[in-house]
């Protein structure tokens, strides 16, 4: 059976495995806090036929309840663990919290929490929950989606036949803060992985208001820095950078 994804800006993707349709942290809006969006916006087709949407952490950027609003308040979700009263609390109806090394099971999909290094507290006064990947799996493919992340060592074990990697490039606006990776260390990851095909998320979709133009590089350069790092390790990976909006499809 094909799978396929669509890259629907920052780090929302929607994957079809087996029939079975993820969104990962849908961020839906053209504007976030004091972010906006610099691309147009990309939303998934038929809200009613999503699966299940998986949140690795909390911050507004992954986590943004008017986009999860959209899908319906009775859509599934699969959160980090410390998330559940919190998205009770604004209405969400099914939610199935996971610490790392703990799956779900939807139909023929096995989505397993991985770990991740980054700060999962929602600021500026929310919840402190755990920050996760996830490891998406069907009886015939395995996709990494790693959230917000800088590297770890468990990297390398987290799966020895990884089809797909959705990695963390960059972050938004203009500097870098800790719990992410810049182009190298997104690489890096890369090499750790392993996986057939990499694709870039993270980049080029959020920006505060206002300094687009004195840093407009930060919008593009990132995916592209990354798929030449990976390149030039020549590792076997296949990177395919995405604007949102567009996709890929691959054979297990």
């Amino acid at each position: 059976m094909t799978s396929s994804l669509v890259f629907l800006g920052h780090s929302t993707v929607l994957l079809d495995l087996a029939g079975i349709r993820v969104l990962t942290d849908p961020v839906l809006r053209r504007r976030l806090t004091f972010l906006h969006r610099v691309v147009a916006p990309v939303a998934p087709r038929d809200h009613a036929d999503i699966d299940v949407v998986v949140l690795s952490h909390l911050h507004h950027d992954h986590c943004d309840l008017r986009s999860l609003a959209l899908l319906g308040r009775g859509v599934r979700v699969v959160a980090p663990d410390g998330a559940h009263r919190f998205l009770r609390r604004r209405g969400f109806e099914r939610i199935v919290t996971l610490k790392a090394g703990e799956s779900h099971t939807i139909g023929a999909v096995t989505i397993t929490a991985t770990p991740a290094v980054h700060d999962g507290r929602r600021e500026p006064f929310g919840p402190r929950a755990d920050a996760v990947g996830y490891l998406i799996a069907s009886g015939q493919t395995a996709v990494y989606f790693a959230g917000d992340t800088d590297l770890f060592p468990g990297m390398r074990e987290l799966c020895p036949d990884l089809d797909l990697a959705l990695i963390p490039v960059w972050g938004w606006g203009p500097n870098l803060g800790p719990g992410h990776l810049d182009p190298q260390r997104a690489a890096e990851a890369v090499a750790l992985l392993r996986p057939r095909r990499a694709v870039p998320v993270h980049w080029g979709t959020l920006f505060p208001y206002g300094l687009k133009r004195f840093y407009p590089d930060r919008l593009r350069e990132p995916a592209r820095a990354f798929a030449a790092a990976v390149a030039a390790r020549e590792l076997p990976t296949e990177v395919r950078v995405l604007a949102p909006g567009s996709g890929l499809t691959w054979q297990p």
